[in-house]
């Protein structure tokens, strides 16, 4: 028993440190590295800032940056909501539908495929200049890769263990909660890790194309007038936002699918 204890904590410690003292130290390395050379270089601020002037920057703009910050995060998030709302019935409509697995399944693999980029002007035609066309170009970044995802694990689940439950009488709502819903859960929350940081690219490329508020306004404003610390410190904050929505998902993945990361140990 003691024996089990000491190789488990051996585990728990090796997983910190290759899972957040490893990243740590490489980042670490890096930034000084980034900071020595633009200073044994003299490259010029705005054609490379320092991270010591990013800093700077970022503490002098905080209030700014904080609030454009805020316009983006709310951009994201709600993109990203409405994109799980609509995603997890389609895609229980397509794992039981013949018909949409063969009609509308591959329509949406194409739709994946398709720049957001481009056809975010038109978004911004259909939907005007306000929220909603950010929110609308969130959403459609999101909800093909959830999709795709969840419908994944809910048509991967082993034809066998479903007539198996089968035999012992077991009804539809049963094998989809008990058999289904379980084996494709891993699929799902893989896809809101993903939908989640794409959600922000989304809200992003909606402020580039027309917006007078968020980072992505912050930073093709910064590009004119070549303030390019100005740019990173958009860049580093939209990098804060995407780090712990990530983190958000992944803290609740391991509440909710916990059964995954045993496998995986």
């Amino acid at each position: 028993m003691s024996r089990t204890k000491e190789i488990t904590r051996e585990e728990k410690i090796k997983a910190l440190v290759s899972g957040y003292l490893m990243p740590i130290i490489t980042l670490t390395i890096l930034v000084v590295f980034w900071e020595i050379s633009c200073k044994f270089f003299n490259i010029p601020v705005w054609l490379l800032p320092s991270p010591s002037a990013i800093i700077a920057r970022l503490v002098e703009f905080w209030p700014l940056l904080l609030y454009h910050t805020y316009v983006t995060f709310y951009e994201s998030i709600l993109g990203f909501l409405v994109a799980v709302i609509f995603a997890i019935p389609t895609s229980i409509a397509i794992a039981y539908s013949r018909m949409l697995q063969n009609t509308i399944y591959p329509i949406l693999l194409v739709f994946q495929t398709v720049p957001k980029v481009a056809i975010a002007p038109v978004i911004v035609m259909w939907f005007g200049l306000g929220l909603e066309s950010k929110i609308a170009i969130a959403f459609l970044v999101s909800f093909f890769v959830i999709v795709v995802n969840l419908t994944t694990g809910f048509l991967t689940v082993p034809p066998e263990l479903i007539d198996i439950v089968r035999l012992l009488n077991a009804k539809k709502t049963q094998i989809f909660l008990k058999i289904r819903l379980p084996y494709a859960m891993p699929f799902f929350f893989s896809g809101l890790k993903s939908a989640i940081t794409l959600s922000i690219v989304g809200a992003v490329i909606g402020e580039f194309v027309a917006s007078s508020e968020g980072l992505g306004y912050i930073i093709l404003a910064a590009a004119p007038q070549l303030d390019t610390d100005i740019a990173f410190a958009a860049i580093l904050m939209l990098s804060i936002i995407g780090l712990a929505l990530f983190a958000t998902i992944h803290f609740l993945e391991k509440i909710f699918v916990p059964w995954a990361f045993r496998e995986a140990r």
